[in-house]
């Protein structure tokens, strides 16, 4: 029996530290989602050829969500920012937006950052910043779910169908 005790008390230490709640816990779905989007001339359909195929940026999209207890998206908002450079001096750019469209193709505007005249490039170069963009849940969704399936362009004067484009990739 003395053999036996301390066999018996390491199973009933073991037995009460395995014991308890086996169910994994699951991280809370993230309630912030950034996309960055490397804008260039020749991702546009068609490739600009023109003035502006020096031009090149960045647009960084960050998703601000709300979520119910659940996890679904129940709100959603939207911060832009986009930095261009390679314009020429005194490029009026007249829109940028996000559309839902993979490589290759074009399609209608999801969501835009801005409109017409808003951001001259004096030096042909700017940023502009847009916070609190509203979005609808199931965009948001399709963003997260598909960021390649959306881009963002930057229009100008000169290209009025788009300058710089890129496809969206989560970070």
């Amino acid at each position: 029996m003395k053999r036996l005790t301390p066999i018996l008390i390491a199973l009933a230490v073991f037995s009460v530290a395995c014991g308890g709640d086996d169910s994994p816990t699951s991280p809370s779905p993230p309630t912030t989602v950034r996309f960055t989007a490397q804008l260039l001339p020749s991702n546009e359909v068609p490739a600009v050829l023109n003035a502006d195929a020096s031009a090149s940026g960045t647009s960084t999209i960050t998703l601000n969500l709300t979520r119910d207890s659940g996890g679904a998206i129940t709100a959603a908002t939207v911060d832009i920012t986009t930095t261009v450079t390679g314009f020429v001096a005194g490029t009026t750019v007249t829109a940028a937006h996000i559309h839902r469209a993979a490589a290759g193709t074009n399609a209608g505007v999801l969501l835009g950052q801005f409109g017409a005249g808003e951001l001259t490039l004096t030096n042909g170069a700017g940023t502009i910043t847009r916070t609190g963009l509203t979005m609808p849940v199931t965009d948001a969704q399709g963003m997260i779910d598909n960021p390649a399936g959306h881009y963002f362009n930057v229009h100008t004067q000169l290209n009025l169908g788009g300058a710089i484009r890129g496809q969206l990739t989560r970070q």
